[in-house]
């Protein structure tokens, strides 16, 4: 019978050829912790324990999903974002690194800041949503996403996390938003950028199964969902209130200048980990 670190090597190998050597051993230690319930330290130290066949041939079949392509944490059901575990599947985008900037950019600016109302545009996983509530205290965060799929995605994670959310079932460009005009402090969206365009130049593991419609713009409509939600800010927005963007990095300059357009002030592209302007933030004039 074959050990930990037999399976532990032969999941490295078989993705390898896939993925590269170090993707495919982060890979093959996510499963493992998911499978078995270990932690890092755990799989260090009982990488001589014997493994059962049965539970060898668990790993057979996520192989085969893995050497497609499928993304490991569709598989698992399950990403971490800003130190929250969350639940994610094919219905919901899979919450990226660079988005935990953003997220740590909002709680700086605002945690002095008590009883904020935020609105969450595009909130697939809810993990920007439910990041601010768990760091920002006496805040009332609101998600907002066309996709009832996604919801119930969202609705699960604040149940585990045991977070008060509101979650709301609209689409961003119709009319009637369950809001009351003047009522939020604070908006952020990660709304779809990917211009249609660029999808040659993506990988198969987000092309084939990461949701288009939280992804995708056509390219002669590349700001169409800043456009249509710098209107709704100024309908919602009290004075002062503050709007938070993610953005594809060559638009940053046409997102600044649609903002001031729009009576927004302090308006500034920010920085993501790898120095690319990847955020806007302004400050709504009123």
């Amino acid at each position: 019978m074959k050990n930990l670190q037999n399976l532990l090597d032969y999941i490295t190998r078989e993705l390898a050829r896939v993925y590269g050597p170090e993707e495919a051993s982060a890979i093959a230690r996510m499963l493992v912790e998911h499978e078995l319930g270990w932690n890092r330290t755990q799989i260090s130290l009982r990488k001589k324990e014997l493994i059962q066949p049965e539970i060898w041939q668990k790993f057979t079949a996520y192989l085969s999903r893995l050497q497609n392509q499928e993304p490991v944490q569709y598989i698992t059901r399950q990403a971490y974002f800003y130190e929250l575990e969350l639940e994610v599947s094919p219905a919901v985008l899979i919450p990226r690194p660079e988005t935990e900037v953003l997220v740590q950019r909002i709680i700086r600016d605002n945690q002095a800041n008590l009883n904020l109302q935020i609105l969450d545009i595009g909130t697939g996983s809810g993990c920007i949503a439910l990041a601010l509530s768990k760091n920002l205290k006496l805040a009332q965060v609101y998600g907002l996403d066309v996709s009832g799929a996604a919801l119930a995605v969202a609705y699960r994670n604040a149940q585990k996390l045991e977070l008060s959310m509101q979650w709301l079932h609209h689409d961003i460009f119709a009319p009637n938003l369950p809001l009351p005009k003047q009522s939020l402090d604070l908006i952020v969206s990660n709304p779809p950028y990917v211009l249609e365009s660029e999808k040659s130049f993506m990988r198969r593991n987000v092309l084939d199964f990461e949701p288009h419609l939280a992804l995708f713009v056509p390219d002669a409509e590349a700001l169409r969902y800043y456009q249509q939600i710098a209107e709704v800010a100024q309908q919602l927005l009290k004075p002062a209130g503050k709007i938070y963007f993610e953005v594809n990095e060559q638009f940053a300059t046409a997102v600044t200048n649609l903002l001031q357009q729009h009576h927004f002030t302090s308006v500034q592209p920010l920085k993501d980990l790898f120095g690319k302007d990847r955020f806007v933030t302004g400050t709504y004039a009123g």
